[in-house]
């Protein structure tokens, strides 16, 4: 529950905003422009805590919890990703900063992509990082199932929310994953912790059950003819094993400004290589005088 102590981190604060439906607990630090974090699975706001402080210095940097993850509500959902992304638009609202820069990583670059798609007023610029975008077609192959066969373990009912309650299962996720994978025992801990209470492991599982019995095929017909409004740029480490080469191909064809990269790095690259990571968000165009004024 919410009685979990916060990860600490220097010059952060934290702080519940309504988002909808629901409450989702924000990290934040610095001044200036803002910029939106989101992260992904088995993580929470704590996985951006390398890139937090060299963005802190220029920016206002908001670090989410999604729905169901780390200190935010975790009712008992559909956790499809257009519901996240719902929650993330209702949330940028809320925080009445006018148009940010926006990143994502795993799942959070994903539900990034659509709130932008989405609510494009919304977002200056957006930076998704180790996660395949909405235009994505994977064959399932034996590689590619022998790549993801965590996936089937997460969807799975009952078995999903057991494995990540009761088993090493987490910690052997967050120790693999490309490069060296997140080294220090401590901070695994910090991520596999809010996953021991049943609602937050549940709603996990329910992110890639509706992922692979309904997402999967149906996202990508459904935003086929659909365009970038704002420069964005997807990232992935050379040494992912999940998110390869193959599906950052097609990217550049659904908007003006895109542009898709692979730089050296596992899938963790946020705890991996933060300058490369808070480069790439930096870099983003902010919002227009009139909206950074104003805010």
């Amino acid at each position: 529950m919410r009685e979990r102590p916060f990860p600490e981190l220097p010059g952060v604060t934290h702080r519940m905003v309504p988002a909808g439906e629901v409450e989702l607990h924000v990290a934040e630090a610095g001044e200036g422009e803002p910029v939106v974090l989101l992260h992904g699975w088995p993580q929470h706001w704590y996985m951006w805590r390398k890139v937090i402080p060299l963005l802190a210095d220029r920016f206002r940097v908001h670090a989410v919890d999604l729905r169901g993850f780390g200190w935010s509500d975790a009712p008992a959902s559909s956790y499809e990703k257009e519901e996240l992304a719902s929650d993330v638009i209702a949330l940028l609202r809320a925080l009445g900063a006018g148009p940010v820069r926006l990143a994502g990583h795993d799942w959070g670059g994903f539900v990034g992509f659509l709130a932008t798609l989405r609510a494009p007023e919304l977002v200056s610029g957006y930076a998704a990082f180790s996660i395949l975008h909405p235009w994505s077609r994977t064959r399932l192959t034996p590689r590619t199932l022998a790549r993801a066969s965590y996936q089937l373990v997460m969807a799975a009912p009952g078995l999903g929310s057991l494995a990540q309650r009761r088993t090493g299962f987490l910690s052997a996720v967050l120790s693999h994953g490309g490069e060296e994978g997140i080294r220090s025992r401590a901070e695994r801990e910090s991520f596999v912790a809010p996953f021991r209470e049943p609602a937050r492991a549940e709603a996990a599982s329910r992110v890639y059950r509706s992922f692979l019995l309904k997402e999967r095929a149906a996202l990508p017909a459904a935003y086929a003819g659909a365009r970038l409004a704002v420069p964005a740029r997807l990232t992935a480490g050379t040494e992912d094993p999940v998110i390869t080469a193959a599906l950052l191909t097609g990217f550049e064809a659904h908007g003006a400004e895109l542009a898709a990269e692979r730089i050296p790095g596992g899938h963790w690259l946020p705890e991996q290589h933060p300058a490369a990571v808070a480069e790439r968000i930096a870099a983003l165009p902010g919002p227009p005088a009139a909206a950074a004024s104003a805010a």
